[in-house]
């Protein structure tokens, strides 16, 4: 969905909230509808999986209950790490240093501890959200900055053009930095589900990028799974 801010179109930020408490569920939905969020809602654990799986291409942040019917909240936080990096704030009556503990050990971003005030919810979503990278004009991996508003990219201030798709494929990367992402993953945020190539497009696509990045490129390949965006640590500071 877009909305008009400034004088243009951007793109609104899309959380998916999985939590069973019906009144609960409605009131973050509208608050954070009145904050200018796309919000997606899910009853339970299985509601959620399915959500996340339908929607994937579009979440950028997940709040998840902890205590869920049919599905608790660290399955399904263990079901949205197999495919995705998406930010995950867990939302939790126990606040027992254990659970957090585990919650963190399964990918959580972060930990809201109930009760809670809207505010307090939005503070925690704004920051993690910040800490991913979204909502920022740049980017910067190693060598390479990307001008996320512009949709342009620097390789030690030197400017390289890129296509549209080589664009997004290297966004996609750089967002999820250290983490292996599938080609058919790529494939669906970068073309959509109804896509009718195959994953051999992808291929071609990061023989392209690695080409104009050159050394910089820190785009690994994990044979028969997908590629993963990697700065080496002595140029992490650079």
């Amino acid at each position: 969905m877009l909305i008009f801010v400034g004088g243009q179109f951007m793109d609104k930020t899309t959380i998916l909230i999985v939590e069973d408490e019906t009144k609960l569920l409605k009131t973050l939905s509208d608050f954070l509808t009145i904050n200018q969020y796309e919000v997606i809602q899910a009853s339970d654990g299985l509601d959620g999986i399915q959500k996340f799986n339908k929607y994937s291409t579009k979440i950028n942040l997940v709040l998840l209950d902890v205590m869920l019917p049919f599905a608790d909240g660290y399955e399904v936080l263990k079901r949205i790490r197999l495919c995705s990096n998406v930010p995950v704030i867990m939302l939790t009556a126990k606040e027992e240093v254990e659970d957090q503990i585990k919650g963190f050990s399964y990918g959580a971003d972060d930990y809201i501890i109930k009760p809670y005030t809207l505010s307090i919810v939005k503070v925690h979503i704004e920051a993690v959200l910040k800490r991913f990278g979204y909502g920022q004009n740049f980017l910067y991996a190693g060598n390479i900055r990307i001008d996320v508003k512009a949709k342009k990219v620097y390789v030690k201030e030197s400017f390289v053009e890129t296509t549209p798709k080589e664009f997004e494929l290297l966004h996609i990367l750089v967002r999820n930095q250290g983490t292996v992402l599938t080609r058919d993953y790529i494939l669906d945020n970068i073309w959509g589900f109804h896509y009718a190539g195959d994953t051999r497009t992808i291929d071609t696509l990061v023989k392209q990028l690695r080409k104009k990045l050159g050394d910089t490129s820190y785009i690994r390949t994990v044979y028969g799974v997908g590629y993963c965006f990697e700065v080496k640590g002595n140029e992490k500071e650079n």
